[in-house]
């Protein structure tokens, strides 16, 4: 097979394509040629393309090979077929056996009995699906890397002639509505605390693409690596700019920003792309295309917010291919700004005049995002809320509310000044926060908490400074993997990891390994689509059917360690023989180094965490094996409820501040006591003062959290009297309640709890 097709095959076909989309026609008779040529140039019996209608349905809109009849005929809704499929995964597909996959539905009108084999791939345009390319033959074949690349992009011309409205009209395609000038509110989520009032400026940096197939490959290269190098001046001048000479966390952010601008696999796979054909334009968004859909599939928010870097970074590429180094007009922008954006990056924040810039209203994001740190960073409250593009008109006057998640677009006069006094309120809650920052974490009654924090990237260690924690209580490896094109060795972990202890000094680091799989698959790993990726194949059972993944992980920590202290997590572990396992080749990594002679680390501390319920029934068989267990309260409020956390209609069902919740802790609590094993937690809970408070009546002395939260918490536990509230919490464990939220806070509000 791999004669058959190959980058020659490939740049003919596109070049044949470019003739098509220059040449006239209507947008149907373009995409007939279109469909044709794919045909005959990779010989294939079949090529179809199914067109996104109203409704999430997919029509069939040209074939070559199937029965013309069923053109305009043949309809599937997202989901329904292979084709279905494809588009409610936003990935290729390639089966050499298309009826056995479990998606397969056959449409007698398409006359497609005969036809074995598959490939197929997401029309993209942005981050929504617009179609799906499908080629199909009779015999059972593979395809090769090459064809699918190839569909992928004729793919994004395709979906550049939805775009135009040449196959469907703009009422479909158009997702914004009448705007509506009354008064307003958005309830969505809160990034970034603070108040703030002003005008709304609309933050959009994508360019239209207006030539997609290139017709000298090597001029493109040449003005595409001018564009890079005119990019990297610009980063480097926000790096050197007078304005951030203070602000060290926005330099550091940027810092690692610069290094993504270089990583070399996003930067081949651009080049790859112009090789073939394509125009720098239309090559960097292909693989922005690809990278926004293997996105889409991830739950963790920490990682999709690592990875929207990238996306940040393909606008600003695009800006400067087009000849423009900002998105952002100084002359336009309101002297009280509000910018409103599906999302944004680090760099493009800083485009904007900060004198004038009052909060950020984002679509997409997290508290974790790098936009949403440097916005801390400038004291800029952020709020995600879904459909504010909609919503929003350019200077319509809006007030955010980065404490609540509440936006009020032209908001009326009483809600202006309700404004104004709680304006007022936030600057006293700042000074509280301040004051206490060098405090001891010490509760009313004299119980000493440990405050830790949850990180997976350089750039989030000078939180630990700033914030006054104590250590970190969970680093997360696997985001450098997640951003590369392929599997890091030894040498390049082993110097992440060293710079990672260094810059954590005297403090703790409990380095996670690996937590990969499920809906977190690595672009060059292939695990195959799972039906509940996360009960699938992930973490630590990745590491134990691929030892020499788990082992060159821990070789890379061993030596970063360098004689130094070491604390190593093993995630994921659902019983004991597991964890002996990972142990096994964490040993066998040692008895490696110490026959090379290399410094062992100075003490070696080796836990796991407890997500998956099984374990708690092999608490007596576990404890004795390890030095610290951390409960990551996320998965296992999930597994304990059967409540997928990532559906909405479940993940606000069952309460973690339960009696059941609770009992399961406060049993580790006791377990861990009797055998003199350090207890933490490092999931959503320990980080609002509520549930932090209850972590500590059941018991918990270690509490690791996003940096945003010590401040709450930290001030929560300095009012805290634990001997009264223990007390209180032994009559709660064994009542029917489904949810002890409120008796808690009423507790809180008689004691003088400060949340």
């Amino acid at each position: 097979m791999g004669g058959i097709f190959d980058g020659a095959s490939s740049r003919r076909l596109l070049a044949s394509l470019r003739d098509i989309m220059a040449g006239s026609g209507t947008g149907q008779e373009r995409l007939d040629k279109i469909v044709s040529l794919i045909a005959a140039e990779m010989k294939a019996d079949v090529c179809s393309c199914y067109v996104m209608r109203a409704g999430e349905v997919l029509e069939l809109f040209s074939t070559e090979g199937l029965n013309k009849t069923a053109v305009h005929n043949t309809r599937l809704r997202v989901g329904e077929g292979i084709v279905g499929y494809i588009a409610s995964h936003a990935r290729p597909v390639a089966l050499d056996n298309a009826p056995s996959h479990p998606s397969f539905a056959y449409r007698p009108e398409t006359g497609e009995d005969p036809f074995l084999s598959l490939a197929g791939v997401p029309i993209l345009r942005g981050s929504k699906v617009r179609g799906v390319l499908v080629i199909q033959h009779k015999d059972r074949r593979g395809y090769v890397e090459e064809e699918v690349e190839t569909l992928q992009t004729i793919a994004m011309v395709v979906a550049e002639l939805v775009a135009q409205s040449e196959l469907v009209s703009p009422s479909e395609v158009s997702t914004t509505g009448d705007p509506v000038l009354l008064p307003a509110r958005l309830s969505g989520t809160a990034m970034s605390a603070g108040l703030a009032m002003g005008l709304a400026v609309i933050h959009r940096p994508q360019l239209t693409i207006r030539q997609m197939v290139a017709e000298d490959a090597e001029a493109e290269l040449e003005r595409f690596n001018a564009a890079l190098i005119t990019m990297h001046s610009a980063i480097d001048d926000l790096l050197e700019a007078a304005t951030l000479a203070g602000l060290g966390e926005p330099r550091d952010i940027l810092e690692t920003y610069r290094m993504f601008a270089e990583d070399r696999g996003w930067l081949s796979r651009i080049r790859e792309a112009i090789r073939v054909g394509l125009t720098a334009e239309a090559a960097v968004q292909q693989v922005q295309n690809d990278t926004r859909a293997r996105m889409s599939h991830l739950t963790d928010p920490y990682i999709r917010e690592r990875l929207l870097d990238l996306e940040d970074l393909t606008n600003r590429l695009m800006q400067h291919l087009a000849g423009k180094t900002s998105g952002a007009d100084g002359a336009t922008q309101p002297d009280d700004m509000i910018l409103v954006a599906r999302s944004m990056g680090p760099a493009e924040l800083l485009d904007y005049d900060r004198s004038r810039l009052r909060g950020l209203l984002l679509e997409e994001g997290t508290p974790s995002s790098h936009v949403c740190i440097v916005a801390r960073a400038l004291n800029i409250p952020v709020v995600q809320a879904a459909d504010a593009l909609n919503r929003i008109e350019p200077l319509d006057q809006l007030i955010i509310d980065g404490d609540h998640g509440q936006v009020f677009i032209r908001p009326a006069e009483d809600i202006q000044m309700a404004f104004s006094e709680a304006v007022a309120l936030q600057h006293r809650k700042e000074q509280m926060y301040a004051e206490i920052r060098n405090q001891p974490s010490v509760t009313r009654d004299g119980v000493p908490i440990s405050i830790q924090l949850n990180c997976g990237l350089l750039i989030d260690l000078p939180h630990l400074k700033a914030s006054g924690a104590e250590g970190i209580g969970l680093y997360r490896t696997e985001i450098p993997f997640m951003v590369r094109s392929s599997y890091p060795d030894v040498q390049a972990q082993t110097e992440l990891y060293a710079r990672i202890i260094d810059e954590a000094g005297d403090k703790p680091v409990i380095f996670r390994t690996l937590d990969v799989g499920g809906d977190k698959m690595l672009p060059y790993m292939s695990g195959g689509a799972e039906e509940n990726p996360a009960l699938g194949w992930r973490a630590v059972r990745i590491g134990l059917d691929h030892p020499s993944l788990l082992r060159q992980q821990l070789r890379a920590l061993l030596l970063a360690a360098a004689g130094r202290p070491l604390s190593v997590m093993f995630p994921m572990i659902a019983e004991v023989a597991e964890f002996d396992g990972a142990r096994r080749l964490l040993d066998l990594e040692l008895k490696r180094l110490a026959a090379q002679g290399v410094e062992a680390p100075s003490r070696l501390r080796v836990g796991t965490m407890i997500e998956v319920p099984s374990l708690l029934w092999q608490l007596p068989a576990l404890l004795p094996k390890l030095d610290f267990l951390s409960v990551g309260s996320n998965d296992l409020t999930q597994y304990l409820f059967a409540a997928d956390r990532g559906n909405p209609r479940t993940s606000t069902r069952y309460d973690s501040l339960s009696p059941p919740m609770l009992c399961v802790l406060r049993r580790l609590v006791d377990e861990c006591a009797k055998h003199r094993v350090s207890l933490s937690l490092c999931g959503e809970m320990a980080g609002r003062p509520l549930d932090a408070m209850a972590l500590i009546g059941v018991g918990f002395r270690t509490l690791s959290m996003s940096p945003p939260s010590v401040g709450p918490v930290k001030t929560m536990l300095r009012s805290l009297d634990v001997a009264a509230l223990r007390g209180y919490m032994s009559g709660l464990y064994l009542g029917g309640d489904h949810s002890l939220r409120d008796k808690l806070k009423s507790f809180g509000k008689d004691h003088g709890v400060i949340f």
